[in-house]
């Protein structure tokens, strides 16, 4: 059987059990780690047990459970960081104060290459296309690849819920106004990789999520 163009490793990593996923093109075995956050053994560990070498970090945004050790990482693995987009530069400032808080390391640092809506990044011989979609945090984007129907979401959407907006600098409308006018168009059938939980797709949740779903909007 012929390997699909693109795999995919889901690594909770921090007591905030975050999502941090290897992916990688089966062609060239190269890869990148998205939101890796801490646990960096055990990050570490997973590629070199997936044979695959990790070309760079791409970051949904900068909330501590997502970044705290991608500066460290990055330093390691002599490999550069992209994303989020611009606007999280507040909280890239504050991953100091906040891994005191939450009793994870937290190094701010600048990335090689900060990311706009229609932007593109590559992780081998694959595409992403970029979305910006605020609301969770002002900067926060979302990795999509078309010919797989994946998208890496961060904390904008999870199963059965969306990400929080009671944070410095969140608004419930612009993460409503993401997901509809962002995600939905991607398609039903684009599987998604949350920042917390399990994956899911984009039809189940808009038949069902409460917060979002198509009832939920329309019953607004």
């Amino acid at each position: 059987m012929s390997q699909p163009p693109l795999r995919a490793v889901l690594i909770p990593v921090t007591p905030l059990q975050q999502n941090c996923t290897l992916l990688w093109c089966t062609q060239t075995m190269r890869g990148a780690f998205v939101d890796p956050g801490g646990d960096l053994p055990k990050l570490r560990a997973v590629a070199a047990e997936q044979g695959v070498t990790v070309e760079k970090i791409l970051l949904t945004h900068g909330h501590i459970d997502h970044c705290g050790e991608a500066a460290v990482l990055a330093q390691e693995l002599r490999i550069p960081i992209e994303g989020p987009e611009q606007a999280d530069r507040f909280w890239i400032a504050r991953l100091e104060e906040d891994g005191r808080k939450y009793g994870i390391r937290g190094v701010p640092f600048e990335p090689d290459r900060w990311l706009e809506e229609g932007d593109q990044v590559t992780v081998g011989a694959l595409a992403f296309d970029v979305y910006h979609c605020p609301g969770h945090t002002p900067g926060h984007v979302v990795f999509h690849q078309p010919e797989s129907k994946l998208a890496l979401v961060g904390d904008v959407l999870f199963r059965g819920s969306v990400g929080r907006t009671d944070f410095p600098l969140s608004d419930p409308a612009a993460l409503v106004q993401s997901v509809v006018t962002k995600l939905w168009p991607l398609g039903d059938d684009t599987v998604f990789i949350p920042g917390h939980g399990p994956a899911s797709n984009f039809g189940h949740e808009r038949r069902t999520n409460p917060f979002v779903g198509d009832a939920a909007l329309s019953a607004n």
